[in-house]
């Protein structure tokens, strides 16, 4: 793998963090403060080619490779986490994986709107009671001539309250993961209905929500993919999905290491910079290897992805060394600032409260270790 940026990569960077850094980081700090992103950034970045992203020009996006794809998301990471998800959920989870398991007719129609970003989607997998235990979710979808009708209730989706449409996984067989289907639910449906989760942590600016399902009644034409091939449609996005929230999670590193270097080369104590100090340097120096390592592992997975390989266990590298590094970064951050870094002015509260999910969703770190400990060993934790 050569690790030398082409020319339009190096472009594609400097120009999305040009607009990132006047369209976003300037406005990050009062979105998080109201629980809500300007919901009018998501035509911009459809027209700055994020949702379009490896999508083909054939269906409305820029094309383009996965690591062009990962230098977009850790740009989207290191000015507001929560920006970073609307697109990775709308594009990079529900948009692929229409390009890769849906019919002509559903890419045609789903896609264009997806890149140009005239509308969102959201992943509707995880539910109250199954989150790690995806394949044994409750949801059930009831064929009755040639429709489905869809019941039960989906937890912690990203763009739920703004979603124009949910990529649904419902039981349509018996127990466990081969009983699962996928289907393509437009939100203005019939019983479909949504309430926004306020309160969080981190990924405040983001729409995260419950979707409550009653009586929803989709065309079989709606179904992705076969019967029961739900689940694996499933785990073969959030594979690619880890190594987006990785990317994004170097974007928060990169983020806290720029400023911690600027504040300490700055901040005066004891008569000369805090920077000279070398406990602070000592700190800077882990956030700058780490920064090195979690690019290294991300980038390495794209490689994988854009080559054709087997990756779902360098994506789970990447996605728990990068995560955890990120919320390391982090703490180190606040502690650099002191109590600056207590109070929202500067931005590394925040890079430390949107990381701490990033360990969470998509696979905890938990499951990425039980992962890579069975690619290593060939025997399952799970039992």
């Amino acid at each position: 793998m050569d690790l030398t940026l082409t020319e339009a990569q190096l472009e594609f960077r400097a120009y999305a963090r040009k607009f990132l850094d006047s369209e976003v980081v300037t406005q990050r700090a009062a979105w998080d403060r109201a629980e809500s992103v300007d919901i009018s950034i998501v035509p911009k970045l459809g027209e700055m080619g994020f949702f379009g992203l490896t999508i083909p020009e054939q269906y409305g996006g820029l094309g383009g490779d996965y690591l062009t794809y990962c230098i977009g998301m850790e740009e989207l990471g290191r000015a507001d986490s929560a920006v970073r998800g609307i697109v990775s959920v709308s594009m990079g989870l529900v948009g692929k994986v229409i390009l890769s398991h849906g019919t002509e007719e559903q890419r045609g129609h789903w896609l264009p709107r997806i890149a140009d970003g005239s509308m969102l989607a959201c992943f509707g997998l995880t539910e109250p009671d199954t989150g790690s235990d995806a394949g044994n979710l409750r949801t059930r979808a009831t064929r009755e001539g040639d429709e489905y009708v869809l019941n039960g209730q989906k937890m912690f989706i990203t763009n739920a309250t703004w979603a124009d449409l949910c990529l649904v996984f419902a039981r349509t067989g018996g127990p466990g993961p081969k009983g699962v289907s996928a289907f393509l639910v437009p939100t203005d449906t019939p019983g479909f209905e949504t309430r926004e989760i306020k309160g969080k942590l981190g990924l405040r600016g983001q729409a995260t929500g419950e979707i409550f399902l009653t009586d929803v009644r989709v065309p079989v034409s709606a179904r992705l993919g076969d019967e029961g091939q739900g689940f694996s449609i499933a785990m073969h996005s959030l594979d690619k999905g880890r190594v987006s929230v990785g990317a994004g999670c170097v974007g928060i590193i990169s983020g806290c290491l720029d400023t911690v270097v600027d504040y300490a080369t700055q901040r005066q104590q004891f008569g000369r910079p805090l920077a000279s100090f070398q406990l602070i340097q000592d700190m800077i120096a882990d956030i700058s290897v780490e920064l090195d390592a979690a690019r290294l592992l991300v980038w390495r997975a794209a490689d994988l992805i854009e080559r054709g390989e087997p990756f779902g266990t360098a994506a789970s590298k990447a996605k728990y060394f990068a995560s955890e590094a990120a919320v390391r970064a982090a703490n180190s951050a606040i502690q650099i600032f002191g109590g600056y870094g207590y109070i929202d002015e500067y931005p590394v509260q925040k890079y430390l409260r949107d990381a701490r999910v990033m360990t969470l969703y998509e696979g905890t770190s938990q499951i990425q270790k039980l992962l890579i400990g069975r690619a290593e060993t060939g025997v399952s934790a799970f039992l």
